[in-house]
């Protein structure tokens, strides 16, 4: 069987980001989330499309 969702801490390791932040971007609807009974899991290709839509942050201040 292929895993197909991660739990909030794994999702925070593979986006590098903390626990804390993770869930609460999970609470604001920012990071898409599924709940099953108590547990709240994140769908690998809901993050994957979140991921491959994203625009990458802007560098520097522009006098570099």
């Amino acid at each position: 069987m292929i895993k197909q969702t991660y739990t909030v801490e794994e999702a925070a390791k593979v986006l590098g980001i903390g626990r804390t932040v993770a869930y609460r971007l999970a609470r604001e609807g920012k990071l898409p989330t599924l709940r099953l009974g108590g547990a709240v899991r994140i769908p690998i290709a809901a993050l994957d499309e979140l991921l491959a839509s994203a625009k990458p942050a802007a560098k520097g201040n522009g006098h570099e």
